[in-house]
């Protein structure tokens, strides 16, 4: 397997200059929200030479084979940081079937949309919310120390307050809960909130970490999950919280959100504050076009739209790939990548020829 590049030259503060305006033209950096285990573990081991190795709960040695490997990962295909997210235990009703994707030996899961754990007072009180000084913040704090020169982390809480919120209610359960019980609905969000606040604090004292890029999926095609104004009052003043925390310790603040967003990207612009928006499906809203309309406020982040990724040849990835940066990288305030993430049914090859398309000009 031939990787996209032979010689790294990982540069974080170059990434930071470019997203943020400073430097623009010439090679866009790269980014990515999550890589699947089903494409890492083959470029790991036929393209970095290296033996895979998973990680096992209660085997510290597994652990930190796997973490090495992960740096390793995101070093060797051109990457200027690690990406890591692990959330809080938060107990919820999950539904699992066998990952469709060739080769795969995993499970693919998803949230119970008709069943949640929270549908009165009573289970509020007694869910078993996590503690902040019960979790193991152990591989955050190996990966900050064993980052390689010149790299920097971004890290994230796995979920967001509204994707944990819509776990706990389920779908239906929130949708009727935000009629009969806003009470409850406020409560919880507050409670899951304040612990991702805190999660975050203790992130922030990592000197490695220079951007937070948390997920929080709140639309979908052609709108918002559930209405603008029950994010503004639920889950917005949340994000705007871990940003004004982000930019308190001088690290950026980007986010990762599917879905049709119009009726809310003011408030992600002009109250949130974020740095970066990621997430972008051509069927709503091209990269480019959020570039052309807001790329002197804010990065746009990724946009090769995972359909191409998944269904196109590598011709069509890398034709797509080459406009995007045609378009964007002059005026800065853009990285390549995904437009969503690259999940396990994306062809190995496909996701290279991006990435090849990308750093043709290293």
């Amino acid at each position: 397997m031939r990787l996209p590049i032979a010689r790294p030259r990982p540069d974080v503060e170059r990434f930071r200059r470019f997203v943020t305006g400073a430097d623009r033209g010439g090679r866009p950096p790269l980014i990515e929200y999550l890589v699947d285990r089903q494409l890492m573990r083959p470029i790991v081991s036929e393209g970095l030479g290296r033996t895979w190795v998973d990680a096992e709960p209660g085997d510290p040695a597994s652990q930190t084979a796997y973490l090495d490997n992960f740096i390793a990962f995101w070093r060797g295909l051109g990457y200027d940081f690690v990406r890591l997210e692990i959330g809080l235990p938060f107990p919820r009703h999950r539904l699992a079937a066998p990952d469709s994707a060739p080769g795969s030996d995993a499970d693919r899961s998803w949230a119970n949309q008709h069943e949640g754990v929270i549908a009165s007072w009573a289970d509020f009180e007694t869910y078993a919310w996590p503690r902040l000084q019960d979790f193991d913040f152990g591989p955050f704090e190996y990966v900050n120390r064993h980052l390689p020169e010149r790299m920097g982390l971004i890290v994230s809480h796995g979920g967001g307050v509204y994707e944990h919120l819509s776990d706990l209610f389920s779908y239906e359960g929130l949708c009727l809960a935000l009629h009969d019980q806003p009470d409850l609905v406020a409560a919880a969000a507050d409670r899951l909130g304040e612990l991702m606040l805190g999660f975050y604090r203790t992130l922030l004292d990592l000197d490695g970490v220079f951007a937070l890029f948390p997920g929080d999926d709140m639309g979908f095609r052609t709108s918002t999950l559930i209405s603008p104004a029950d994010l503004r009052r639920l889950t917005l003043p949340w994000h705007t919280r871990f940003a004004a925390l982000a930019h308190e310790h001088g690290r950026l603040y980007f986010l990762h959100s599917c879905g049709n967003l119009a009726a809310i990207l003011p408030d992600l612009l002009d109250t949130v504050g974020i740095d970066g928006k990621h997430s972008f499906e051509d069927a709503i809203l091209p990269a480019e076009q959020f570039h052309a309309d807001y790329g002197h406020r804010v990065a746009a982040l990724g946009g090769v739209d995972v359909d191409i990724l998944a269904r196109g040849t590598e011709a069509d990835v890398r034709a797509r790939t080459r406009a995007l940066i045609d378009a964007c990288a002059p005026a800065g305030r853009f990285a390549i990548g995904s437009g969503n993430s690259i999940p396990s049914y994306i062809p190995v090859p496909n996701y290279l020829a991006m990435l090849e398309e990308a750093l043709r000009d290293a």
